[in-house]
């Protein structure tokens, strides 16, 4: 009788070998959520749910008492988000141990997980987690939700951010994108630790003496914009070119809409709103402050 499998081995299994994993293949008849149609019925209905329930809970002076639900919906999210990281980072390292015989001669790993070789198809590994992200983009609208149950203030800096992260992790899968891999996981071990965070906080713990959430979004922001300029010159100064490289160019100048909107609010709250940053500090210690991924 042989030993049993260690948990590394067991971890392993499960989030890069699973058959549902290798055999993943991105499909509109087979992908639950795979349709133009229902992405963009779903973001005008979380569109309309948020201005409807924003306008029907206004006159109210108090706000709607939640319980537990915000401290759960952040541990769910920072659980969701710390998988997803764990499966994306096993899941490519198994890729690039698969397929490194077949683009070695013209890519490094970091310029394969930037730049993904043409041709490339939404099925195996990677795409199953890109798959699974997409569909956590859903879960984190019900942030806004619960921020308007709160009577926390509707931005639309975070119902403009969410509904631009379904849709560019959508353009992902469809296209192929090259860089989704790595922007999956700065995300993701962002997310992990911010709401992690916020659910510390949720249940009375003592926050930061720092803008923590606003940290780790700078930090986040840097690493998108270093690896934006990366398949930029990996596409336009190399041979060969990137698979995705239109949805790419979509998705940045989705990104720079954000980018501008995040500088307006730091600027506004930062720079000029004391009283103003007081707020923000307390909405982003207890779970509704927006946090600044839009699919990358």
């Amino acid at each position: 009788m042989g030993n049993p499998p260690s948990i590394h081995a067991l971890i392993t299994f499960y989030l890069s070998e699973h058959p549902s994993i290798v055999g993943f293949r991105w499909s509109h008849t087979q992908s639950w959520g795979s349709t133009w149609s229902f992405l963009f019925s779903s973001i005008s209905l979380y569109l309309l749910l948020s201005l409807s329930l924003s306008l029907l809970l206004r006159p109210l002076r108090r706000p709607l008492p939640l319980g537990p639900l915000p401290a759960l919906h952040s541990l769910a999210l920072s659980l969701l988000s710390a998988t997803i990281f764990a499966g994306i980072f096993l899941s490519a390292a198994a890729e690039i141990r698969d397929t490194r015989w077949f683009w070695r001669r013209t890519k490094t790993p970091l310029e394969w997980l930037l730049c993904f070789p043409l041709g490339t198809r939404p099925s195996g590994r990677v795409f199953f987690w890109s798959y699974l992200y997409y569909l956590s983009r859903f879960l984190h609208m019900l942030t806004t939700i619960l921020a308007i149950l709160r009577r926390r203030r509707l931005l639309f800096f975070q119902v403009f951010n969410h509904s631009i992260s379904a849709f560019t992790s959508f353009l992902w899968l469809e296209f192929s994108q090259s860089f989704q891999v790595l922007a999956i996981l700065f995300t993701t071990l962002v997310y992990s630790l911010v709401y992690g965070y916020k659910f510390w906080t949720a249940i009375g713990f003592r926050g930061a003496c720092f803008p923590f959430v606003l940290n780790c979004q700078i930090a986040l922001l840097g690493c998108n914009v270093a690896c934006h300029v990366g398949v930029f010159f990996l596409h336009f100064f190399f041979k060969g070119g990137c698979n995705g490289i239109g949805a790419w160019v979509f998705n940045s100048v989705l990104n720079g809409a954000v980018l501008l909107l995040f500088l307006n609010f730091y600027v506004r709250v930062y720079v000029f709103g004391k009283r103003e940053r007081k707020i923000i500090h307390g909405d982003c210690a207890r779970s509704s402050c927006p946090v600044l991924i839009s699919g990358n």
